[in-house]
């Protein structure tokens, strides 16, 4: 089965790309995660590791 995938994927132009853009589209997506969790404020942090211990909701 896998043969006759790769043999219709190999007969249609520009395919090469897919890879390629697939591999970039998930690396800049962690890089931009990793980004926003590092610059996220310790504040903002702290409040929200001690929400699921609070009896009110903060609003």
């Amino acid at each position: 089965m896998f043969e006759q995938i790769k043999h219709n994927m190999e007969t249609i132009a520009g395919v090469s790309i897919y890879p390629i853009l697939s591999l970039l589209i998930f690396f800049f997506f962690f890089v931009g995660l990793g980004i926003w969790v590092a610059t996220y404020k310790n504040e903002k942090m702290e409040e929200l590791s001690q929400l699921p211990l609070n009896d009110k909701i903060k609003v």
